[in-house]
């Protein structure tokens, strides 16, 4: 048994399979946010939540500040670092805030699909990454994958206003796009750990005066306060700071194809963590979305 294990880790824990491991843990923690994030807005508001855990991940940056890699800063480089930290978390966690409470999360999540092919072709036109039609047809088949298993998922929030609510899902992955196109270019002469921490750093200040200004619950349960820790260390720290250096690693629209795996890893965990429902024909929606993946990763070898 032992030599078997050995094998596998030799056979798939090679130094060309990293970054795409890297994105495969990042998309699992970002799909355990969403379970964290429901824990959290039953008693914090989401200003609260967010200025919290940007605060809890900026101390750990703080701990390991010698640690942060390189930053070979060049003159005009603060348009792109300011940039980057506006799209990602500052506007992008206000959009979708306003998403989730008007719109569905089935709609929110057809919306989210959406950003592979907006990094895809945002990356041919800015950044001049080779964009071939299997690579079109893989993510073609990721998203729809991606669109199946959110309007087969099973809907128990309230939607007041989804028309609103989706164009503000749809600004949000704007956000995303203009993030990761940036990235990409940054990646050359900052380190992920380096970004990763900037982007605690700014969105600590940036949800500062609001969490100021709104009061703090009277009332609150240890699961809320350790789901927050949670996000701050796993979703702020480890989610982001393993796909920041996934996209210093391969190109940005092969790294985004991978973001359709977070419905699959939301609806597999809320179905032990929530006790929601999973049904025969989610399981088949997600082994689409991977189906899509692979041939997009395949046919993007260098």
């Amino acid at each position: 048994m032992f030599k078997v294990i050995t094998i596998i880790i030799k056979t798939f824990f090679t130094e060309k399979n990293i970054p795409y491991i890297s994105l495969i843990l990042a998309t699992f923690l970002w799909g355990s946010s969403f379970i964290a994030l429901k824990i959290t807005f039953i008693e914090f508001h989401p200003v609260h939540v967010l200025f919290f855990r940007m605060l809890i991940a900026s101390f750990c940056f703080i701990l390991v500040f010698r640690r942060l890699g390189k930053a070979r800063y060049q003159k005009g480089d603060w348009k792109y670092l300011a940039g980057m930290c506006l799209f990602e978390p500052c506007l992008y966690f206000i959009f979708e805030s306003i998403a989730l409470k008007n719109t569905s999360a089935s709609q929110a999540g057809v919306i989210t699909s959406l950003l592979p092919l907006m990094v895809a072709v945002g990356a041919y036109l800015t950044l001049k990454e080779r964009l071939s039609k299997k690579t079109l047809f893989g993510f073609s088949i990721a998203v729809c994958g991606a669109v199946a298993l959110s309007l087969l998922s099973t809907e128990t929030d309230l939607a007041p206003n989804p028309i609103f609510g989706d164009f503000f899902e749809f600004l949000a992955m704007v956000c995303a796009c203009g993030y990761t196109l940036l990235l990409k270019h940054l990646t050359a002469r900052y380190s992920a750990l380096f970004l990763t921490a900037l982007q605690s750093a700014s969105g600590t200040l940036f949800f500062l005066p609001p969490a100021l200004l709104l009061p703090l619950p009277d009332v609150y349960s240890t699961n809320s306060v350790l789901a927050i820790i949670y996000l701050g260390v796993f979703v702020s720290i480890g989610a982001y700071g393993l796909y920041n250096y996934a996209v210093s690693q391969i190109p940005a629209s092969q790294a985004t194809a991978y973001i359709n795996f977070i419905p699959v890893f939301t609806v597999i965990i809320a179905f032990f963590v929530l006790d929601e429902k999973l049904t025969i024909w989610q399981l088949a929606a997600c082994g689409i979305i991977v189906t899509g993946i692979l041939l997009s990763k395949s046919s993007n070898k260098q």
